[in-house]
């Protein structure tokens, strides 16, 4: 089993800006993240949006979001 919960694309966004994530810039329904030290990652969920556990470990990669930050 994951250690990765579905969780809303309003949480997961919510936690990525909490652990220092910031917009960039926004072009319809995808932001452009950007963090000092990391590349920036575009993120495209609606806030409504069930995102399942495999993709939150994709975007764990990407980002440096751990399930704890959920």
């Amino acid at each position: 089993m994951s250690q990765w919960p579905s969780a809303k694309g309003r949480k997961v966004l919510a936690a990525l800006l909490g652990i220092g994530w910031g917009m960039k810039r926004q072009s319809g329904s995808h932001r452009i993240l950007e963090r000092i030290g990391w590349p920036d990652y575009v993120y495209s969920f609606r806030d409504d949006e069930e995102i399942g556990p495999r993709m939150l470990a994709r975007i764990a990669k990407h980002t440096g979001l751990t399930p704890g930050d959920l």
